[in-house]
């Protein structure tokens, strides 16, 4: 394979003119690159608003059809679908070629691991695996039995401050720090959750005591994410998270999915009750770039 086979744009719709019905062709497997390419479309950041760099993105073509692409974020983050090793090989060589030096990389967890091994082999930059997870998509919604008290509705405006606090207690929860800077600074848009739809699940005296979020439909598919309850008020999360499926289900979303942690049986279980089936696991490594050693 030669690296011409990769075709390079930093054009996003021109981009999604190529690429989109493949992306939209596995829409489950794909939401990741689906949901962050579409949000790159819409805030359209170039090098004035990034550091400099703009996103730059990247289809794999043989015989005048697309079998994979890449993207790569102002931020570095490096987004891929299924490769295999001796596609990561080139497209690693390719990338080093061009002078990127991807923060970290996010993939199906085979493609993952090839490319983080195929970067450290082309640069020396150490991987470290930061991110596992299992993604699950919806087959038959089936609500828990027996059905909490209460009910779910879609927030307003009304409730921004509690989707906030809510969403900052999750991002604590699970570490993710980048995400807290941003909710801390005011820049909730810039946050993952600034386009996101939130249902809550309501006690009968209408305090909410759940939350779900998920994206809009994208070529087809809903991502549910995040799923949160106060510790002190366990027992809401498969209520919620049925509220925020069927109203995905509503909007005309095909493919409904979600992630989830492997090391968290009891969510997995809950996931698979409410019809969710296991589809693949994914994974993400962060590279170190160590300055060289002087004599």
């Amino acid at each position: 394979m030669l690296p011409d086979d990769w075709h390079l744009n930093d054009d996003v719709d021109d981009f999604l003119a190529q690429a989109g019905d493949f992306l939209c062709s596995r829409a489950a497997l794909h939401n990741t690159p689906l949901t962050d390419i579409e949000k790159l479309r819409i805030h359209r950041r170039t090098a004035a608003d990034h550091d400099g760099q703009a996103a730059v993105f990247g289809r794999l073509e043989s015989q005048g059809e697309v079998r994979a692409i890449f993207y790569l974020t102002p931020r570095g983050r490096l987004g891929l679908t299924p490769l295999s090793v001796a596609q990561t090989d080139t497209l690693a060589a390719y990338l080093a070629g061009l002078g990127h030096s991807p923060a970290n990389v996010i993939a199906d967890h085979d493609t993952a691991g090839a490319f983080a091994e195929s970067w450290q082999r082309c640069t020396g930059a150490a991987p470290e695996l930061f991110w596992r997870t299992h993604l699950y998509r919806l087959g038959t919604l089936t609500p828990p039995e027996p059905r909490p008290k209460g009910q779910g509705r879609l927030t307003a405006v009304k409730d921004r401050g509690q989707v906030v606090n809510w969403c900052r207690e999750f991002c604590v929860d699970v570490g993710e720090q980048r995400s807290i800077d941003l909710i801390d600074a005011g820049a909730w848009d810039d946050s993952r959750f600034g386009d996101r739809h939130f249902t809550f699940w309501e006690a009968p005296d209408g305090t909410p005591v759940s939350m779900a979020a998920a994206t809009s439909v994208i070529g087809g598919m809903v991502r549910v994410d995040p799923v949160y309850t106060p510790a002190h008020l366990r027992g809401y999360a498969g209520a919620v998270t049925v509220e925020a499926s069927r109203a995905a289900l509503t909007a005309g979303a095909t493919d409904v999915v979600l992630f989830t942690d492997p090391d968290n049986p009891t969510s997995n279980a809950l996931y698979q009750r409410l019809g969710y089936v296991h589809l693949a696991d994914f994974a993400g490594y962060r590279f170190s770039y160590g300055a060289p050693e002087t004599g």
